[in-house]
This record gives structure tokens, C-alpha cells and sequence, in this order.
């Protein structure tokens, strides 16, 4: 019998609690929405799977050796940990008090170095890394799955309609605004107290305003770790619902005159041209901002291998095997950092909301922009292109090419749409190495 009961104490059943409850359902609402309504499944699968994997009680998939000792060891190793994380715990509390002081302390503001003395402290006494913050360590602490993922991306990127129109630049860099709009944003409603976001939390939330998950991902790995699941959360799923939030805004700022507006066909773009581009690119903005560099160097590093056609090979693993490896890897460290205790607080219902703002202000302004460039240039541009500029490839340009078509069946904007939707590309990783240049 006592052995009975000694399983059933230690079954994920009898520790279950409510927070860890209502997040296995959240990781089941991801999966539905990927499988059944087909967004993002790429992402939102792994990242759903990875949810319930790191919600499971008494699991420890998504715990550091460290945090696992703190919930379930002995005194005598609790006291190792506050030694090794300069700790002094309460004198006749309970275990219960100890467990909650070191957890606290581990995801507070301790040193890096604190850290890694607990977690050896931990392995010492039997306890080993959760195998979800194995793949998060790997692939995200380390900047290397965004950054593999952001290559993928420029393998498969024709610059081609942003070379052929290059006006079209001007509109994926007026849809960044939504970044930098959000982030004044947080920091106004934390200065009126609505909300507790830092500069760094607040500029990795307005990153989800270019609609560019892998960017959200890096920028919030570097600066906000501690919201890097619901940013991420939010970003896929904003990037998901392109068809169902852009088209409202396109309608609400547009004329039917103006959507029925036809682009004059775009010139064929020389292979050296595509060959210099990605090259000259990097090169421009790097040497004015080197803290873009990892971004946009895999990007160009990927559309040059695409572009120049000796390396066929490594360019079809970029856009195939290596970036849907990595994707799996990603997806999964992502889920790691739904845990109830992190994800379940009103800071998540912020940033879903401000996400969404930051989406909306830089559909708006790209559409905007393709308007004040009608008043000031003879050649005309269909204002739905404009929301192309955000950076969701190519779903943006779909939808600007879906609402042409309502008004015009004859209108075929999805080429001219690629061109600011690449820009957008570019924007954003423009946009991420400011806020790291000035917040990292």
C-alpha cells in the first residue's frame, strides 16, 4: 500500500495544478489551430507539443538541473544551492519558504556565473538539465536557430521585384514604424503604472510589429528572455492571421479608385545585379550598424548562395533539410518557456495586445506611405502593396494580391507586393540591430 501511495504522491496527476492545467489546454489551442486551421503549423506545432511537454508536473523537461534540485530536494542540498547563489535563507522557515527563495533567486536578476556554480551544485547531487532547456540553450541562448533560420529565409528571397522597383523600399521601411510606435507605447503605459515593462521588455515586444517571428525570437532572446514565449506565441500567431487583420485596415485607408490602381510591369533584374545586391547590402548597413550584422549577414550570406549559382547544393539544404531541422529544434525550445508560472500573468495579456497594436500601426503606415508617394511621384502605386512591407513572407503579399484581385480581376499585384514585403525583411533586421545597439 505504501507503495501505492508513493506512486500516486509522485504522479503528475496528484501535482497537477491549475496554472499547469490551463497551459497543457493552451499547448492543445496551438495544435488545433495548426492542424485544423492551418497557422503556422511549421511553428506552432512544435511549439504547441513543447508546451504540454514543459507543463507535465514533476517532469522537469523545461528546468535547468538547478530549478529541478530547488522543487524537489533535500535540505541539505537546498542549503548547497543558497550557498552557491550567495543566499541567505530564512532561519526557521519552512522547506516550502527555501524551495520559493531559491526559485526566485534563479529567476531574478542573478549573475550568470551564480547561476552556472547552482546548477553545478545541483548536478553534483543527481540532478540533470530538462532536455526542452538542453534545446533551448542550445538553440536559443546561443542566438544560432533564429540566425540558421534567418539564412533559410534569404536562400529562398528573390530580390528581383525589390531591384526592379526599388520605391518599394521606402514601403517596407514605413511599415517598421509599428516597432518603435509600440515601444513608446510600453514605456507610456508603464510610466502610468498600467503595465511593469522595462525599455528592454518594451522594445522586444515591438519587434512583434514586424510580423517577423525569427527576428522576434533573437531580439527577445537577447534582451527579454524572461517574455520570449509570449512574444513568440504572439508573433507566430499575428503572422498566422496576415488574412484576417490586414484586409479591415487595406479597406479602411484606401478608396476603391486606389485599389483598382494597376502597377506598370516590372523590368527584368540582370543575374549580376541579383549577385551584387545582397553584397552591397551588407556591407552598407553593417558599416553603420555592425550590431545588425548577425541578422542581415545570414540573410544575404543565404540569398547569395541562392543568386549565384555555383553552390546549388548548399542553397537547397538552406531552403529545405537544414531550416526545417532547425525549425523542429526551435519550435520546441519555444514551448519550453510556456510554463504556467512564467506564461499565466497579466504582463502576457500586454504583450499580446500591444503585439497586435504594433501590427495594425505598421500595416497602416506602409499603406500610408504608398499613398504620400502617389501625391509626389507620376507613376502610380496600388496603396495595398503598402502592407506588404511587414515582414510576413510572402502571406503579406498574398493578401495585398487577394484584395487587388476583388476590385480589379485583371490587377495581378503579387509580384510589385514582393518587393516592399522583402523590404520588410530587411526593415526589421534593420530595426532589431537599433534596439540591440542602444538597449543590449
Amino acid at each position: 500500500m505504501d507503495k501505492l501511495l508513493t506512486l500516486w504522491y509522485g504522479s503528475g496527476l496528484y501535482n497537477m495544478g491549475l496554472g499547469q492545467a490551463v497551459m497543457i489546454l493552451v499547448g492543445l489551442l496551438l495544435l488545433y489551430l495548426a492542424i485544423h486551421k492551418k497557422f503556422e503549423p511549421l511553428l506552432l506545432v512544435p511549439i504547441g507539443f513543447g508546451g504540454i511537454l514543459a507543463n507535465i508536473p514533476e517532469a522537469g523537461l523545461a528546468l535547468s538541473a538547478a530549478e529541478q534540485a530547488a522543487h524537489l530536494a533535500r535540505p541539505e542540498v537546498l542549503q548547497q544551492l543558497a550557498a552557491a547563489l550567495d543566499l541567505r535563507l530564512p532561519t526557521g522557515a519552512d522547506l516550502e519558504a527555501w524551495r520559493q527563495v531559491i526559485t526566485q533567486a534563479l529567476h531574478g536578476d542573478t549573475s550568470p556565473g551564480l547561476i552556472t556554480t547552482a546548477n553545478n551544485a545541483a548536478m553534483e547531487a543527481g540532478f540533470n538539465h530538462g532536455v526542452l532547456y538542453q534545446f533551448y540553450r542550445v538553440s536559443i541562448a546561443t542566438g544560432i536557430a533564429p540566425l540558421v533560420i534567418f539564412m533559410g529565409v534569404g536562400a529562398m528571397t528573390d530580390f528581383g521585384p525589390l531591384l526592379a522597383n526599388p520605391r518599394t523600399l521606402f514601403l517596407g521601411a514605413a511599415a517598421q514604424f509599428g516597432i518603435f510606435a509600440t515601444l513608446l507605447g510600453a514605456v507610456g503605459f508603464s510610466s502610468l503604472g498600467w503595465m511593469d515593462f522595462s525599455l528592454k521588455q518594451a522594445a522586444a515586444i515591438g519587434i512583434i510589429g514586424g510580423a517577423d517571428g525569427p527576428t522576434s525570437i533573437y531580439v527577445s532572446s537577447l534582451l527579454a528572455p524572461e517574455l520570449l514565449g509570449a512574444i513568440a506565441v504572439a508573433s507566430y500567431s499575428y503572422m498566422a492571421l496576415v488574412p484576417l487583420i490586414q484586409p479591415p485596415i487595406m479597406r479602411a485607408l484606401t478608396t476603391a479608385k486606389e485599389r483598382q490602381i494597376v502597377m506598370t510591369q516590372l523590368r527584368p533584374v540582370p543575374r549580376l545585379e541579383k549577385i551584387c545586391f545582397p553584397l552591397v547590402l551588407l556591407i552598407l548597413v553593417v558599416l553603420f550598424l555592425p550590431d545588425a550584422a548577425p541578422l542581415l549577414g545570414m540573410f544575404c550570406f543565404g540569398n547569395l548562395m541562392r543568386e549565384c549559382g555555383v553552390v546549388e547544393r548548399l542553397s537547397d539544404t538552406s531552403q529545405n533539410a537544414l531550416i526545417n531541422i532547425v525549425t523542429i529544434f526551435l519550435g520546441l525550445s519555444v514551448g519550453s518557456k510556456l510554463v504556467a508560472d512564467r506564461f499565466l500573468a497579466l504582463e502576457t495579456l500586454g504583450i499580446l495586445g500591444l503585439g497586435i497594436v504594433a501590427f495594425g500601426i505598421g500595416t497602416a503606415c506602409g499603406v500610408l506611405m504608398a499613398k504620400l508617394m502617389n501625391l509626389l511621384s507620376k507613376t502610380p502605386v496600388n496603396p495595398l502593396i503598402g502592407s506588404a512591407g511587414v515582414s510576413a513572407v510572402p502571406m503579406a503579399a498574398r493578401v495585398s494580391n487577394k484584395i487587388g484581385l476583388e476590385y480589379n480581376p485583371h490587377n495581378f499585384l503579387l509580384m510589385h507586393a514582393m518587393g516592399p514585403n522583402v523590404a520588410g525583411v530587411i526593415g526589421s533586421a534593420v530595426a532589431a540591430g537599433v534596439m540591440i545597439k542602444y538597449l543590449g
